[in-house]
């Protein structure tokens, strides 16, 4: 965890408010890479004096103030930590402040804890006091400091700027001591609060055992965990499926006993069951008391498996990290590390964007598999498909047996593809020339079904026609707009007298289209043309595949048209040289051509492709 810390007393004797400023800046630039906006500099230099003052005027200078902190495992930061000695007990004490400068706010009708502040219209925030009180109990559910002491972790939102008739109703939302709030009104109720939790005592050590303290997941969280997911759907695992659960769970108690790190990788394409032995590791693991958490690289799929607990289930969703969330990990701190779509690891977890003092050219996969016992890698390898991504079999137990680690290797293959068809998985492989055989003609499956549809509105009209959920997608050969000024999608995929705009490309609804990573599970998402980059990670029941021209049939095969992409990603030829660029590009129309798990409809933008999927696709 990183922090600016700073003293009561060298705020109170320093009034330099600029110079705070910038020291601040200095930190985060140097810890994220990034500078702070006007605002938040703003808000440093207002708010920060005025927290100091109240911490003197309450007779508690000595307070160690960690300013900026940022939780574990996240890229999230809580304004200020106090950091001190509890008045009663003599042990360590931390109070974590959420600082607004609001002037008026007002609870929101649009959820029960959002609210709408004076002079940023058309924008919910969350209520401060429930954010604080989210970051206390995540500090509780992480840090092993905190681990049998919860309750030494206090929260309170303090709006200096505010009177009480000016943030009406935003009382109402506070829960506990974690969730406290104060006005400037209540200037006094806050210092009697502050003496409650902290005494005028060095907070140096305290904020020292903070900082220090290892990152892993509580037993209470785990407990709650385990209960949360038994309570849902019971997983029932098949063949392959149960053989990869048992050898981790084996692997577990062998690492256990004799210090010993294993690694397991599971392959398996689309529909393969993958998440679902994930999911059912998590909870098993969970009521076992091991310590584990699930990570991805893609936040439409990590965004996805948080919302699997439920409503009201906040806690739960914090147990699903990203990958470049371990570049801090100590060593084993974890049983067990779940790396699903493990074909999206990279080569290094920072980015040009990432200062060069914190470039530490530390492999992603070596963060990875340092941070557990027991690192699990499940992967599809024809899923590679953007530059940086090395997620194959042979990278990982390549680098794994380099370092001694024992491997085992799960295939989930035989049995599972694509709604139970393997062959159709075969049929694509061959189609797209990603096996060593010449394509050849679909003759049917009674469980998946293949179709060509002659237009678009054919294609779209097709997919309304069927039972179940269904996503059109395609390559990416139309550019990609951010939306109109009207919050209104742009409609870039244009194909004749036929368009349709791309899925939205953040992590906020545009008009009725759900953000970019619930685009395959929201029911708006059918409005919008899914790409790679969102549609990678999830299955729906039937996929219509619109393939651009940048995949184009010639003479009996299909070849690639760098030209006609537009991905910004592959622009570079340096970057990205032609026999890449092929290689991923296939890879691309292997992963939209299997996403379907009752069948696929095909459209094909160039005439020639359409005449000669026509040979291989019979027609109805």
């Amino acid at each position: 965890m990183t922090a600016l810390r700073l003293s009561v007393e060298s705020l109170i004797a320093s009034p330099n408010e600029a110079a705070l400023a910038e020291q601040i800046s200095e930190h985060l630039r140097m810890t994220t890479g990034r500078g702070p906006s006007p605002s938040e500099a703003r808000s440093w230099q207002r708010s920060l004096p005025a927290l100091a003052r109240d911490l003197a005027d309450a007779g508690l200078s000595k307070v160690e103030m960690l300013v900026e902190y940022k939780l574990p495992l996240t890229s999230k930061r809580a304004d200020v930590v106090l950091a001190g000695v509890h008045p009663r007990t003599g042990e360590d004490s931390y109070v974590v402040v959420e600082l607004k400068q609001w002037s008026r706010a007002e609870p929101s009708d649009q959820g029960e804890h959002l609210v709408i502040v004076d002079g940023m219209p058309g924008r919910e925030l969350l209520n401060p006091a429930e954010q604080v009180r989210r970051y206390c109990e995540y500090m509780s559910d992480f840090l092993s400091v905190l681990k049998d002491r919860p309750l030494s972790v206090h929260g309170v939102a303090y709006l200096h700027n505010a009177m009480d008739l000016d943030v009406d109703g935003l009382h109402d939302q506070v829960r506990d001591e974690r969730s406290r709030l104060f006005t400037k009104q209540r200037r006094g109720d806050f210092h009697t609060y502050l003496r409650e939790h902290l005494s005028d005592k060095p907070g140096a050590e305290a904020a020292d055992r903070l900082l220090s303290s290892p990152v892993a997941p509580s037993k209470q969280l785990m407990t709650y965990a385990a209960n949360e997911i038994r309570e849902r759907e019971q997983f029932t695992l098949l063949d392959e499926q149960q053989v990869a659960y048992e050898l981790v769970m084996r692997a577990v108690d062998k690492a256990r006993r004799s210090d010993f790190k294993q690694v397991v990788i599971v392959t398996g394409g689309p529909g393969s069951g993958k998440s679902v032995i994930a999911l059912s590791l998590l909870g098993e693991l969970y009521r076992q008391g091991r310590t584990a958490l699930h990570a991805t690289g893609s936040q439409s799929f990590t965004q996805t498996m948080r919302r699997y607990p439920g409503r009201g289930s906040t806690r739960i969703k914090n147990l699903f990290m990203y990958f470049n969330s371990f570049t801090d990990a100590e060593q084993n701190s974890l049983d067990v590390l779940i790396c699903d779509e493990a074909h999206r690891i990279r080569e290094t977890s920072t980015s040009r964007f990432t200062p060069a003092a914190k470039r530490t050219g530390r492999p992603q996969l070596d963060e990875l598999m340092t941070a557990a016992r027991v690192p699990v890698f499940l992967l599809d390898e024809h899923q590679v498909v953007r530059p940086g991504e090395l997620g194959t079999v042979h990278t990982i137990e390549q680098y794994a047996r380099a370092r001694g680690y024992a491997v085992n290797r799960v295939s989930l293959d035989e049995q599972f593809r694509c709604g139970g068809s393997r062959k159709y998985e075969h049929w694509v492989l061959r189609l797209l020339g990603l096996d060593r055989e010449s394509p050849m003609p679909w003759d049917g499956d009674q469980d998946f079904e293949v179709r060509l549809a002659h237009s678009p509105h054919e294609l779209e009209a097709a997919l309304l026609a069927k039972p179940g959920t269904a996503r059109m997608t395609a390559g990416f050969c139309w550019p990609w707009s951010d939306p109109r000024p009207d919050n209104s999608l742009v409609e870039d995929v244009v194909i004749g007298n036929w368009s349709r705009p791309w899925n939205v490309k953040k992590d906020r609804a545009v008009g009725d289209a759900p953000p970019s990573m619930l685009w395959a599970t929201e029911q708006n998402g059918f409005d919008q043309v899914g790409c790679i980059y969102t549609a990678q990670g999830f299955e729906y029941d039937w996929s219509g595949v619109i393939i651009g021209p940048d995949l184009v049939a010639r003479d009996g095969s299909l070849v690639t048209v760098r030209s006609e992409n537009k991905d910004p990603a592959f622009k570079s030829k340096k970057a990205v040289p032609d026999a890449d660029f092929d290689q991923l590009a296939r890879n691309v129309y292997k992963v939209l051509l299997t996403r379907g798990m009752r069948g696929t409809i095909i459209y094909a933008v160039d005439p020639a492709t359409r005449d000669f999927l026509a040979t291989l696709i019979p027609a109805d």
